[in-house]
């Protein structure tokens, strides 16, 4: 059988190959099960620091981290437990709950942020130059993944939505 990665540029391959090799060499799991004790997931890590933002909806809070309504719901359940977040009633609807951080969930929260941006030690060791560039390559690719979610099929055909047009060189 073929290797499906020989469809494509032999560079694209081996810039993923290594992009996803050293994300995962400097995964933080580990050390923010370790500082934060939230178990192994990063789901409540995420809402935990979705709730910096502001109170929401458990309906809000699956929507944005894409989870289902349940899964949300033991997220939240556990954050609680521990006191770092706390249910309360919605100001304009009593059959719902909006989802806040405690002060303790606040700090955890933070912690979170700290750990989570932190760079490695080698991106650290790069010269000024090399950095700049590595964050306008990355730039550029964030920007085509934004625009590309901007993007619907349609009855099989791909429908392009304005703002991904705008952003677009003009001949």
């Amino acid at each position: 059988m073929a290797n499906p990665s020989s469809a494509y540029p032999e560079a694209a391959v081996g810039a993923w190959s290594a992009m996803r090799a050293f994300v995962a060499a400097h995964d933080r799991r580990t050390e923010l099960q370790e500082a934060l004790g939230l178990g192994r997931g990063l789901g409540r890590v995420k809402v935990l620091v979705l709730l910096t933002g502001g109170p929401m909806t458990l309906r809000d809070i699956a929507g944005a981290t894409g989870v289902d309504a349940p899964y949300a719901t033991v997220i939240v359940d556990k954050l609680v437990s521990r006191g770092l977040a706390e249910r309360t009633a919605h100001p304009e609807d009593n059959r719902r709950k909006l989802v806040q951080l405690t002060a303790s969930g606040r700090e955890a929260a933070a912690l979170a942020g700290q750990i989570l941006a932190e760079p490695p030690a080698a991106l650290l060791a790069l010269a000024p130059g090399d950095l700049a560039l590595l964050e306008d390559v990355l730039a550029r690719l964030a920007a085509a993944t934004a625009n590309a979610r901007l993007l619907t099929v349609t009855d099989g055909l791909t429908k392009i939505h304005a703002p991904a047009l705008a952003d677009r060189p003009r001949p």
